[in-house]
């Protein structure tokens, strides 16, 4: 008769534990984060067992941690004032790898519900052994709350270890109840022996802990040391307590950056997202600065990593700030954020609170909201594109640069043009080149809008596929209706002839009569080519090739028959046929350089015609 026998697979603590030792984590300086963050739970369970009234008789409250630094002696030690250890516990969570005393703790005295706010670090039983990253031995010394006996373990980096009971020496380390622990670092983890070396990795992963770390390097008495850590940083506190001083004081602080942010958004979503965090949004002094943003991740407080993009939407990378998520592990990876439905809901909130904050300030503070509209505009156009959700939300908030001053919503600039360029809105991408045609259109009343980087002109794409029966039109890209005369209009075919003959090739010549006289000529190229244009022109930018067969530019020269100066080149082309030609280069010159910047060649030859030209008074 068949026996089936039913077993679990074991593995010997010498096999596993130089595996854990050299793999555990990616970078050595992460053992300090996980032996402080052990301390700092010591600490939070002992004040939450006296809040319970299941510790009496303890002396002071249990309030801090001490980082030792002893370079001669070669040793590391970190000491807390918490709960301690018994013997039994110490073999339990220490001596076997992987058991979690926090989650035991949790189970015992939390609820379920309170577990992600408990303050509870060390989720993870590993987090001990990243000591022995940097250690070829190490000692715990630790003494339970319960006033049972101390307790000495030391274990070399092969695994082995010794536990002494009834340790005579505890008092040498910790005083009343807490653990020590020492580090003995090897060889590899020299560098840590450094003070300046130590203080920089306390600083960048322990600088927010919720327990006082102090900073011991030997040289200073006990009453000269100072909290190297904020127990309270500011995005732990509610909004209504903060003030924009101690805003942008956090900002310089953490970032080391002393422009100050345009704006900030305080985060503080509860359940089911449970997260805090303080976003800024930097302020970027020049078109072509880096827009790397910089989001620091916390949890509980303990800082995990820098530029966590996965959390942060794509389009608002230049954002700088600190998020702190306790339901994320701390030993979080890439792969997990990146797949983690937490996260992207972490993301999406944060994508409405940039949108809700942009609203606010449009509606509430427009004048404020008006100048830094310059700093945010890239941003926010950026952002509409990438994101339909966002674009609907903030459309009513996303400002246009009037050429006369001021700004405008395209909600208001489409009401104030209904009566004469219904649903069309006139944009100039060079105030001073296209002066010409602007200047034409505002003597209409025609507002113009400038649309100046090389984002613009992708954005109004986006705006008028959301916005049905609106088009976005530069002010050279047609001969707009409302700047035609009434008057009789007859084309001139010499004329016509003569100006094929100095214009660019392909370049079509149509007549029009001008309300504007001074306008012999005005040189036009459509929208829909000029956008193409644009596409491929950044596409090149980013290092694509422009397609072969591409359509050209075909601009037309609409010649005004309204002009003075078109009426005596007419008369020229019987006469004088070769001043009528340069008459015509000149004026078609000159629409090219209203249009546009002329290169270098187009500059020069124009100099030369126009003292050619003078020659002739």
């Amino acid at each position: 008769m068949a026996n089936t026998e039913h077993g679990g697979i074991s593995i010997e603590l010498e096999h596993i534990f130089p595996i854990i030792k050299k793999w555990l984590y990616s970078e050595k300086e992460i053992f300090l984060r996980e032996i402080v963050s052990n301390a700092c739970d010591a600490v939070t369970k002992l004040r939450r067992l006296i809040s319970l009234g299941e510790a009496k008789n303890i002396e002071g409250t249990p309030s801090r941690i001490t980082v030792k630094l002893d370079s001669d002696a070669k040793t590391i030690t970190v000491i807390d004032d918490g709960i301690g250890m018994t013997e039994e516990e110490l073999t339990n969570y220490i001596c076997r790898i992987a058991l979690s005393g926090a989650l035991d703790f949790i189970e015992k005295y939390e609820g379920e519900s309170d577990a992600a706010s408990s303050g509870i670090i060390g989720h993870f039983g590993l987090g001990f052994y990243s000591s022995f990253m940097v250690s070829d031995t190490v000692d715990v010394i630790t003494r339970s709350y319960t006033g049972a006996p101390a307790v000495k373990w030391t274990c070399s980096d092969d695994g082995q270890y010794d536990i002494t009971t009834n340790y005579d020496n505890a008092d040498a380390y910790i005083d009343g109840h807490g653990t020590a622990v020492i580090m003995h670092i090897n060889d590899e983890g020299a560098e840590f022996l450094s003070e300046y070396k130590l203080r920089d990795v306390i600083n960048k992963y322990c600088a927010f802990m919720p327990v006082e770390i102090f900073f011991d390097n030997g040289k200073e008495s006990d009453d000269e040391l100072k909290p190297v850590n904020d127990t309270e940083p500011l995005w732990q506190k509610n909004p209504s307590d903060c003030t924009e001083e101690e805003y942008s004081e956090f900002y310089r602080k953490v970032f080391a950056d002393y422009k100050e942010p345009l704006f900030h958004i305080h985060l503080k979503a509860d359940y089911p997202l449970n997260f805090k965090g303080i976003l800024y949004f930097p302020r970027i002094s020049g078109e072509f600065e880096s827009l790397e943003g910089l989001v620091k991740l916390y949890y509980n407080q303990v800082f995990v990593a820098d530029n966590i993009k996965e959390v942060i939407p794509e389009y608002l990378l230049m954002l700088k700030g600190v998020l702190d998520c306790p339901e994320l592990p701390l030993n979080v990876s890439r792969s997990y954020l990146q797949n983690s439905g937490y996260v992207s809901k972490i993301s999406a909130h944060i994508t409405k609170k940039v949108a809700d904050k942009l609203n606010s300030m449009f509606n509430t503070d427009r004048e404020n909201y008006e100048s830094l509209w310059r700093d945010l505009k890239t941003f926010v156009e950026y952002g509409c594109m990438r994101d339909t959700k966002f674009a609907d939300r903030v459309k009513a908030s996303v400002l246009y640069e009037k050429c006369s001053g001021g700004f405008v919503t395209l909600e208001e600039y489409l009401e104030s043009a209904k009566e004469k360029h219904e649903n069309k809105i006139y944009y100039t991408t060079d105030k001073t080149a296209q002066a010409r045609y602007i200047s034409m259109l505002a003597a209409e009343g025609i507002e113009v809008v400038l649309l100046d980087k090389i984002i613009d002109t992708q954005y109004i794409n986006t705006v008028e596929m959301a916005s049905e029966g609106v088009k976005f039109l530069r002010v050279d890209a047609e001969i707009a209706d409302i700047l035609k005369d009434d008057g009789e209009c007859t084309d001139n075919p010499a004329v016509a002839e003569i100006f094929k003959k100095v214009a660019a090739e392909g370049t079509k010549i149509t007549f029009e009569r001008f309300k504007d006289k001074s306008a012999p000529a005005l040189l036009h190229v459509s929208e829909e080519t000029r956008r193409i244009e644009d596409m491929m022109r950044l596409y090149a930018m980013n290092g694509g090739t422009a397609p072969m067969n591409m359509p050209g530019s075909e601009p037309t020269l609409t010649v005004n028959t309204a002009s003075p100066l078109i009426a005596k080149l007419a008369d020229k082309c019987e006469s004088d046929p070769a001043l009528a030609e340069k008459m015509a280069k000149q004026i078609y010159m000159l629409c090219l350089l209203s249009q546009r910047r002329l290169d270098s060649d187009e500059l020069l030859g124009l100099l030369d015609d126009s003292f050619s030209l003078l020659e002739l008074l």
